[in-house]
């Protein structure tokens, strides 16, 4: 890949009529659900095909994740004959790079030409150790906290949704065998031909390749200032990646005083001396202590811990609601927002722009409201003119809809509200029946799903629509129409669950 100069003209819309018209590029959009995969097949001035993989995993809670992935790596591998020019790793999560990992002796017979990446991931810069670092002991605090609180009986129903909110943030981070996504995103970089993945940031001249000269790209995300790598559900409330770090050292200071089994180990935040009372957990566990008067483990529980005998009075039959001991814990739940946040708001952020027509196609990862809202600033120079963010929103014809549709996904103001060409399509990378095992609620958000709609006239795909599970089946709108001259598809395997495989369209 090299830069070359760009065009000192401005570009030009493109005129709305699909008569006689050919693909500026086809996308492979690959079905998993929770997860993202997406083959761009562009053409080469040769008239030779030129591929780009963005991404390829799927979230660990979906069963039979591994063997889905896996069949989607076998179709790569017949469509590209395992020939990738380029591969996209967004950004280090689970469901953007587990295929990495599990399909890995699938992968390793392709040739890739070179792998992009975030600077985020450039384990030779400082902002990206830093990073790093708070990651990493964001993560050995969560996966503490989630261990303890899958070990606990009775608890209330706010720590019960922590303990599960735990875990589908881990999921994220873990494989189901509990590897780290570390090593899946390694694997990613090995692919590449190159010694080392190529790394990018916003801002300075968009990219060019040499045997597509119609095409420019331009890098939106993520951030270099730390200000604006903020996690955020809402404008009017934002919180400062920096900020995990207290909470993660909180987290493992109370694990680590919990979990101590040093006799000389003295708790300085302790009101008693070590050797006085019983310890909680002994007593939770119904040791009677050393008093031969009281039966310490029967009062606890009787006043403090569970259920009795069904011959207590009623108001002594369940305590349980009194519990406290594992209310500490609920701090995991604002770092577990703030790495899953952080982490999405580290994605690599591409806008594909065709020279000749000037029409855009955005690829946003699983960008949230931190990482768009930095884009508002950026300028691009081409030639003699400069092109803004605003100005390839508004001409924004196709969207990949960042992380799953989520509510703090695409913003109103800075995304929505810019998006304004009449062309516009979508499709959304989700699963709604999954969302509601990891218990994420409203994914897609009906809200976003209703804008969308909107905006698209009603070109909009999703990975669970009905119709992909049809050999027969068409979406709802008519093509071409919009940006979409054309929709194909294909089935999952029957042994893989209904629903489709894989969904392409043809773009202009």
């Amino acid at each position: 890949m090299s830069r070359k100069p760009a065009a000192t003209r401005r570009p030009r819309r493109a005129a709305t009529s699909s008569t006689a018209r050919v693909p500026s590029v086809t996308v492979r959009h690959y079905c998993q659900g929770i997860g993202d995969c997406h083959l761009l097949t562009f053409t080469k001035a040769d008239g030779a095909p030129f591929r780009m993989l963005i991404d390829c995993g799927i979230h660990v809670s979906v069963t039979g994740g591994p063997a889905l992935v896996a069949d989607i790596v076998a179709d790569l591998k017949k469509e590209t004959g395992g020939k990738i020019d380029v591969l996209v790793v967004t950004h280090e999560h689970w469901d953007h790079v587990s295929g990495f990992l599990t399909s890995k002796d699938l992968f390793k017979d392709f040739s890739v030409g070179d792998v992009w990446m975030a600077w985020t991931e450039n384990p030779a810069d400082p902002g990206a150790i830093e990073l790093d670092k708070f990651k990493g002991q964001a993560l050995d605090a969560l996966q503490g906290a989630s261990q303890k609180l899958d070990g606990m009986q009775g608890l209330n129903p706010y720590m019960q949704r922590v303990r599960d909110g735990l875990q589908a943030v881990l999921g994220f981070q873990f494989g189901a065998a509990g590897e780290r996504v570390r090593s899946a995103r390694n694997a990613a970089a090995n692919l590449s031909a190159k010694p080392t993945p190529t790394y990018f940031e916003p801002g300075g001249a968009p990219q060019a390749i040499d045997d597509l000269p119609n095409l420019r790209i331009y890098v939106l995300g993520p951030p270099r200032d730390k200000a604006a790598l903020r996690l955020e559900e809402k404008a009017s409330e934002m919180f400062p990646l920096a900020s995990g770090g207290p909470f993660a050292r909180a987290l493992a200071s109370g694990l680590k005083m919990n979990q101590a089994d040093d006799p000389t180990y003295i708790d300085e935040l302790s009101p008693f001396e070590r050797n006085i009372g019983t310890p909680l957990s002994a007593a939770l566990n119904g040791d009677k202590g050393s008093d031969p008067v009281v039966d310490i483990g029967a009062f606890t529980r009787k006043h403090y811990s569970g259920s009795v005998s069904g011959a207590a009075p009623m108001e002594d039959r369940d305590q349980s609601w009194r519990r406290i001991d594992p209310d500490w814990m609920g701090i995991a739940a604002d770092l577990a927002l703030q790495l899953d946040r952080g982490v999405n708001n580290t994605s690599l952020v591409l806008a594909f722009e065709l020279v000749d027509s000037g029409r855009v196609f955005l690829f946003p990862g699983d960008a949230q409201i931190g990482n768009w809202l930095s884009w508002k600033d950026l300028k691009w120079p081409v030639g003699q003119a400069t092109v803004t963010s605003a100005d390839l929103l508004a001409r924004t014809v196709y969207l990949k809809v960042a992380h799953h549709g989520s509510q703090n996904a695409t913003p109103q103001k800075h995304g929505f509200d810019l998006l304004a060409s009449s062309d516009l399509s979508a499709f959304i990378p989700t699963n709604k029946l999954d969302a509601v095992k990891v218990h994420w609620g409203e994914m897609p958000y009906d809200p976003i799903l209703t804008a969308l709609e909107a905006k698209t006239k009603g070109r909009v795909i999703r990975a669970d629509d009905p119709w992909l599970a049809d050999k027969d089946g068409k979406p709802a709108f008519v093509s071409p129409s919009g940006s979409i001259l054309a929709v194909r598809s294909a089935q999952r395997d029957p042994g893989r669950g209904p629903g489709g495989l894989w969904v392409e369209v043809d773009l202009v």
